[in-house]
């Protein structure tokens, strides 16, 4: 059977963040939305629901507060030595990166603020990096977390659709598979796909793919928000560049499997550009969900800066590639290893401060808004997720004793490759620096520094202690995999989110937002990210896209 079709001002394809964001703008400005997505409506929201509700803001109340001093001229610094911005087709993306800084840095909070968006009081140093000023990373902390975490930052965009759907502006259309664009006199002008079954498979969980009937729906207009590759192995692997080593044989999935890509495809099929494939993002701290939602659930640690990182060899990973500074720099290193995985070695004492775990339901404090419950980080403890995976996961290990930590640790692999003497003598020549309140280990010169940042000493960071000193303890090894995560590359777009063709020229028509568009430009964030930037990204890119479209419709 064939549905009717239905026409609407504008169509957007996909229901994340990035989607609803557009969306509302586009009801807000009176503009009719046909919301397209393959998931069932109980996964509206797409990615960002499972998020921390991470933000990277520029000189907020929050920083000055916490006696941080940003500026909009060091947040771009910061930037620019991140990305590394050096293709020519980098043009774009380069000044998406300007006006998303300058956003980060002006009305951001505010508008979030006006939507009922507040944000948690003491801000995250994320993706320190350790190099010179110019170098990658954030010079001073600026990870917000969202009051409420991802279910948090998307309920006000959320209401407003529904709302609007309400009203009559907007008809979604869940279980919907785009399958092509439609293209007349070399403009987009809608879609074409077929309809899924009805599912009531949870939030995350596969769904059916049993076809039921075909579509054909017009609009004036066409924004594709449908994410990008993360849950396709395979594709991750084809994109995958030299420069971070071989692909891995061997990793985990930050998102569902239906985070497959197929929409970038699809939109190149229809004259669009998609430009920096090989810019990606993978987490090296992944661990296996003991509880898993999705196929090869795995979790990403938020670490503090204190754990001692081996590689599968037991060798301490070199300056300054440490938990949290540079995670593609960390990525590249261990490629070059010959192995997947590698360990992290810590305390009873690191783990209580120092461990969180992405997601919004790894963190049901701050996802339900509770105070107690967060409070209760201050009072010692590690939180309940964090013990939870460290009694039931597959990738701890937790011992009074070194050598019995690293028979552990060798059990958890194939073949044995860690020599308990070597790891002895790395652990013990670690600990011997504390002897004094000066040291050469820039690790441990490096927590000292950041401790003298007040959210760290409350928060994030512990306090520099012997490993080897039972009061620490029990010892604690975690093995960790590569986690995929974000599509850096993405749809060529200008500001306001058209779709660029090979020769740069917009399609009539085509408008893309969110990690499709490489969180705008095909790629703002070049080479690296700072982190708080991939929610952030959405956002804006949905914001400047929905705004767009509303001028040229209707």
């Amino acid at each position: 059977m064939t549905t009717r079709t239905a026409d609407a001002d504008v169509m957007v394809i996909g229901a994340g963040l990035a989607g609803l964001v557009a969306t509302a703008e586009l009801v807000t400005a009176g503009r009719s939305v046909l919301l397209l997505d393959q998931e069932p409506e109980q996964s509206l929201g797409g990615q960002a629901f499972w998020s921390f509700g991470g933000l990277f803001l520029v000189d907020s109340p929050e920083q000055r507060r916490m006696g941080i001093r940003d500026s909009t001229e060091l947040a771009w610094q910061d930037w620019q030595g991140s990305a590394g911005f050096d293709r020519p087709e980098d043009a774009w993306p380069r000044r998406w990166a300007e006006a998303y800084v300058d956003f980060a840095a002006g009305e951001k909070r505010a508008w979030l603020r006006g939507l009922g968006v507040k944000m948690f009081p003491i801000v995250g140093w994320a993706e320190r990096g350790g190099y010179d000023a110019t170098g990658h990373g954030n010079s001073v902390p600026r990870f917000h977390v969202t009051w409420g975490t991802g279910p948090g930052l998307l309920e006000p965009f959320i209401a407003i659709v529904r709302e609007a759907a309400g009203r009559g502006l907007v008809r979604f259309a869940f279980r919907h598979r785009v399958d092509a664009l439609t293209v007349s006199d070399g403009a987009v002008v809608g879609a074409t796909g077929r309809v899924l079954e009805p599912s009531d498979a949870a939030r995350g969980t596969a769904s059916s793919r049993e076809e039921i009937g075909d579509f054909a729906y017009t609009a004036q207009a066409v924004i594709v928000t449908s994410g990008g590759i993360g849950g396709n192995h395979d594709l991750v692997r084809r994109n995958w560049p030299a420069r971070l080593g071989t692909p891995p044989t061997h990793m985990i999935s930050g998102v569902p499997a239906h985070v497959d890509g197929r929409m970038l495809t699809i939109t190149q099929d229809a004259g669009g550009a998609v430009i920096n494939p090989d810019r990606m993002w993978h987490y090296v701290e992944g661990i296996q969900n003991w509880n898993p939602i999705w196929d090869a659930h795995g979790i990403r640690i938020l670490p503090g800066p204190s754990s001692v990182w081996l590689d599968a060899r037991g060798r301490r990973l070199p300056v300054p590639l440490y938990p949290g500074f540079d995670t593609l720099g960390t990525l590249a290193h261990l490629r070059t290893t010959g192995h997947d995985h590698s360990w992290f070695i810590l305390t009873q004492k690191i783990i209580e401060k120092e461990f969180a775990l992405s997601g919004s339901e790894q963190n049901p404090d701050l996802t339900g808004r509770s105070v107690k419950q967060v409070l209760g980080r201050l009072r010692g403890g590690a939180p309940a997720p964090v013990e939870a995976f460290k009694r039931q996961g597959a990738d701890f290990v937790v011992a009074n004793r070194l050598d019995e930590l690293v028979k552990g640790m060798n059990a958890l692999t194939d073949e044995p490759l860690l020599d308990p003497l070597d790891i002895q003598r790395t652990i013990e020549a670690r600990d011997r620096e504390l002897a004094n309140s000066f040291t050469k280990d820039m690790q441990i010169a490096a927590i000292r520094n950041f401790r003298n940042y007040r959210g760290d000493r409350l928060m994030r960071t512990a306090a520099p202690h012997r490993f080897l000193d039972p009061k620490a303890g029990p010892l604690i090894a975690v093995r960790l995999h590569v986690l995929t995560r974000k599509t850096l590359g993405g749809l060529h777009t200008d500001l306001d989110g058209r779709v660029l063709d090979g020769a740069g020229q917009p399609v009539p028509g085509l408008y893309a937002a969110g990690e499709a568009s490489g969180f705008g430009g095909g790629g703002m964030h070049g080479y690296r990210a700072l982190e708080g930037t991939f929610l952030g990204g959405c956002l804006f890119s949905g914001r400047q896209a929905g705004r767009a479209v509303a001028t040229t419709v209707g």
